[in-house]
């Protein structure tokens, strides 16, 4: 059960050295002691004695690890406090009954011990975040493909089918990344709109333009899936970028290898085309959230034939609608067609990514663009940028519209 302290108890954060400060860790136990955390309502424990590490690498929220060492038996846990404008782009009730049912019925992902106004308490998971260079890694890009195979076989009805839609889902059974384009593309027209917004970038985005390109490609990927089959909708993570997968420092004994991945951060999954969850991460190989030009994307790190052959595999192996047989890297000739058709199924919906995480960036901006925080940690629209302009460089590779 979880429980929901309080409208007042809102733990806010004005700056980046804001949860260093006194105040904060009175609000944070306040908390801790309200959702009952285990562990956390030992009276030994007094807002001096708290330690808030923050987590780099999450772009939506803030992340940070909350111990106190000084008290034996706390259990460290994670705090995740959300971003200012992302609650324009997440469904929260529908993310919180998402985790609870992969944690509760398929061990997928954290606990979740408590949430309150703007953020959540988790339980904490001893491991690490991959880097992109980790990523890379042909043993843990397997693991990977193994792990997002596993989650492409839950149930579907669990998560998604208990819940009314949300305000605007007409169809409940689009996928969201038709209907996230859709609904987000207004909010980006707002914050193109802001005085702030830079004219420059409002004609190179040209929103208008990637409407009617976004509109033609949905078409032409329909009457692909007609003409080749459909990709099959799965329960999708859709943001399985690097600092999204952990790697456990030990395994339970009996465990099978790749359970060393760890998906986290389920803000934006839900039922999607398996072939988009592929493709997106794929996109995700091309970027390095911790360079010194973290919103760019290097295509020249996109995976190569033989790296994406290793993912394929993998993930065909653990996929339980197709059971393969064999080896990962010895596949029969029915498995070598299921795998070049997985493969350009990929290539159909990769558009489908940039597309979504351009439209996310420009809504993102809008924090920055009013001037509420200073400089950003992030180039928003620089990400927007660079994404559309991969949009758009797909869209014409595969011929959907015209040069």
């Amino acid at each position: 059960m979880l429980f929901a302290v309080p409208f007042y108890s809102v733990l806010t954060l004005f700056s980046n050295r804001r949860y260093k400060s006194q105040p904060f860790a009175e609000q944070l136990l306040h908390i801790l002691h309200a959702l009952r955390v285990p562990s956390w309502t030992n009276p030994e424990i007094t807002p001096e004695l708290l330690k808030v590490y923050k987590v780099s690498g999450s772009l939506t929220n803030d992340v940070f690890f909350v111990s106190c060492p000084s008290v034996p038996h706390t259990r460290i846990v994670l705090l995740r406090v959300y971003g200012h404008s992302s609650g324009a782009l997440i469904s929260r009730p529908r993310e919180l009954h998402t985790l609870h049912v992969l944690s509760s019925q398929y061990q997928i992902g954290p606990r979740l011990y408590g949430t309150f106004e703007n953020g959540r308490i988790e339980e904490y998971l001893e491991s690490n975040a991959l880097t992109a260079d980790e990523l890379r890694d042909q043993t843990i890009s397997a693991w990977t493909g193994a792990r997002m195979a596993e989650l492409h076989g839950v149930d579907v009805m669990a998560v998604e089918g208990r819940l009314p839609p949300v305000d605007g889902e007409e169809n409940r059974w689009r996928v969201v990344t038709e209907q996230n384009v859709e609904s987000w593309l207004s909010l980006a027209r707002d914050v193109l709109q802001l005085p702030a917004a830079p004219e420059a970038v409002r004609r190179s985005l040209d929103l208008d333009t990637f409407e009617q390109e976004w509109a033609q490609y949905v078409q032409w990927l329909h009457e692909f899936e007609t003409v080749h089959g459909p990709s099959r909708r799965v329960f999708s993570h859709n943001d399985a970028q690097y600092g999204n997968l952990l790697r456990l420092k030990t395994l339970k004994p009996g465990l099978p290898e790749h359970h060393q991945i760890i998906v986290v951060d389920f803000e934006y999954a839900g039922l999607n085309a398996a072939a988009f969850d592929i493709a997106n991460h794929f996109h995700e190989w091309t970027a390095n959230y911790h360079s010194s030009t973290p919103h760019l994307l290097n295509p020249a790190l996109y995976p190569n034939e033989e790296q994406r052959r290793n993912f394929y595999c993998a993930y065909l192996k653990h996929d339980t609608s197709a059971v393969a047989d064999g080896t990962t890297s010895e596949l029969s000739s029915l498995e070598e067609a299921k795998l070049q058709k997985l493969e350009d199924q990929v290539r159909a919906w990769s558009p489908a990514s940039h597309a979504m995480w351009a439209v996310w960036g420009v809504v993102q901006a809008r924090e920055f663009l009013e001037g509420s925080d200073g400089e950003p940690e992030f180039d928003y629209l620089g990400y927007a940028q660079c994404r559309i302009d991969a949009f758009r460089r797909d869209i014409r590779a595969l011929g959907t519209i015209l040069s």
